[in-house]
């Protein structure tokens, strides 16, 4: 029931105990499958290995700059990225990469006065792609921003044509909301992005639901999963 207030005008729910929040920054997370941690220069050689190879121009499509072709310039883009906005590094604990960063991920749009934060500037390496690492590294970002730090709002936001990232969003838990229409333009084309987020009040259903995906118990011996995490 829609409450109206001595104005005659419909106003929202209240928020008991709101109250601002900390600022979302980069922190180590630990998972069964991958760790999370803050970027830092030690990580860019590795990262440079995972994302840069021949054939990783792909992974760049989408991304404000093409793929470097040294060291030098990945290093300035991390710099700056890792500058800009609190970004980790994610290192699998499994696979031909373990123990190595195989991507990076930043907390962006931070507001702790109304409880908001972007995962953004997602960044796999061809391996760590469709691997429960991948999967349970947005887990534990979004757990941190809901457990916490206490927030309301998680977003996540793609280029409209990037439809892998459009079906991982939808797969993770998010929710559409919406196209913003010529929002920016990279690498010299017009980009239309499309808005995603999970609320407080979902995050209990999609957190179950990612912890039932990333139970051990959902993966045979060779690692594949039984159930998907789209299944309802």
């Amino acid at each position: 029931m829609t409450e109206v207030n001595e104005f005659g005008q419909s106003v929202g729910d209240v928020v008991p105990g709101w109250g601002r929040r900390p600022v979302a920054e980069a922190v180590r997370l630990d998972g069964r499958y991958v760790r999370v941690v803050p970027l830092d220069s030690v990580h860019y050689s590795d990262l440079f290995a995972a994302v840069c190879g021949e054939g990783d121009g792909a992974l760049w499509t989408y991304r404000p700059i093409p793929k470097p072709t040294s060291l030098a310039t990945l290093w300035m883009h991390l710099a700056a990225t890792a500058e800009a906005h609190p970004t980790c590094a994610l290192i699998p604990l499994e696979g031909e990469r373990a123990g190595k960063a195989t991507g990076i991920a930043s907390f962006q749009r931070i507001d702790p006065r109304t409880g908001q934060v972007e995962v953004a500037g997602v960044l796999y390496g061809s391996v760590l792609q469709r691997t429960r690492a991948a999967t349970e590294s947005i887990h534990l970002l979004m757990k941190h921003a809901f457990d916490d730090l206490g927030y309301r709002r998680f977003e996540w936001k793609c280029d409209s044509l990037n439809e892998p990232s459009r079906r991982a969003a939808l797969r993770l838990g998010f929710t559409q909301e919406g196209r913003f229409r010529n929002h920016m333009v990279t690498q010299g084309r017009n980009r239309d992005t499309d808005w995603f987020s999970v609320i407080g009040e979902e995050w209990p259903r999609v957190r179950a639901a990612h912890e039932a995906w990333l139970d051990p118990a959902n993966f045979d011996a060779g690692g594949h999963q039984r159930r998907s995490l789209a299944t309802p």
